[in-house]
């Protein structure tokens, strides 16, 4: 499997790709039992689940690799940070906005059906990154999984408001997305340095608006509330964006966005499994699109990285 100018190989950035996809998904039902538990709210959870992410990433850093990481100028570092941060803020903060405004599927098939169309179209612009034929019926197909998985069920409302704050989200995503490609490309990718970064600069972004909304919970069940917060800190968040950051500097950045896809077809999986929720058809018929979507462009992203292809070229 071929090595990208960040080092990582190809293949290993598909993997962190998925597992990230997959993590990300449990973090709704973890905040469906934070808010069973306890008063908190959602720009307050976001918060901590910034700020203790950062928490733990200063922690383990010591723990990690002792391979120097790439040297970059501190004013780069603070400004790619500053902008990372600033993207992860307005891609949790509206897309939180748009599900109060419209609606949990509303909000979901616009912000994660729109970010891989200007994920795609940035990437031809700025990045000169073809999809090709494959690549196009692979997004197509995607989207529409994301549509009959989030909007299958029907009893839907659809307000303009709440769809453009869902189209700020995406837009927030895409730019993310898309600074963190350019960054991998030009071989200056530090993933751990990225994250913690983000982190730092969300949790600054939404402290104000967390403090408002009520930063401290109130809980009968603190025990579980502090096992519920430190596994959103955690998995769907220090683990996933850190395996995000390092998978998307070294793959196409419309290939990044299909394969995150695997985000709610994880949480529909879950909410059937652990939540109770009934496995419609339309669950079913959405997630195997989605699946079959990702699935195959994974194959092509890994055959052309066997064939010594760079990522850019067209699938």
């Amino acid at each position: 499997m071929s090595h990208t100018a960040s080092g990582l190989p190809t293949g290993r950035g598909l993997v962190y790709l998925i597992v990230a996809g997959v993590a990300w998904g449990t973090a709704g039902a973890a905040a469906s039992l934070v808010y069973r538990a306890s008063d908190l709210g959602p720009v307050a959870l976001s918060f901590w689940r910034c700020a203790a992410g950062l928490a733990l990433l200063l922690a383990v850093r010591p723990l990690r690799s002792r391979a120097r990481p790439v040297a970059q100028p501190r004013r780069r570092r603070a400004l790619r940070a500053g902008v990372t941060g600033l993207g992860l803020a307005v891609f949790q903060t509206a897309y939180f906005a748009a599900v109060s405004v419209t609606g949990l599927a509303v909000a979901t098939v616009v912000t994660l059906g729109a970010g891989p169309v200007l994920i795609a179209l940035g990437a031809r612009l700025t990045l000169a990154e073809r999809l090709g034929r494959g690549g196009v019926v692979a997004v197509l197909g995607a989207l529409a999984g994301l549509g009959v998985l989030a909007l299958g069920g029907g009893g839907t409302t659809v307000r303009p408001q709440g769809v453009l704050l869902a189209l700020l989200s995406a837009a927030g995503y895409c730019a993310m997305t898309l600074l963190t490609r350019r960054w991998g490309r030009d071989g200056e990718a530090d993933a751990t340095g990225t994250t913690a970064g983000a982190f730092a600069v969300t949790s600054l972004c939404l402290l104000p608006f967390a403090l408002a909304e009520g930063l401290l919970p109130h809980t009968e069940e603190p025990g579980r509330l502090v096992l519920l917060l430190g596994y959103v800190a955690a998995v769907p968040t220090a683990l996933a964006y850190g395996l995000y950051f390092a998978g998307a500097a070294v793959l196409r950045s419309a290939t990044v966005s299909v394969i995150m896809l695997l985000e709610p077809v994880s949480a529909a999986v879950l909410a059937v499994v652990l939540l109770g929720e009934h496995l419609t058809a339309e669950t079913l018929a959405g997630t195997l699109l989605m699946l079959g979507s990702v699935t195959g462009l994974a194959v092509a992203e890994a055959r052309g990285a066997r064939r010594g292809e760079e990522p850019v070229t067209a699938v």
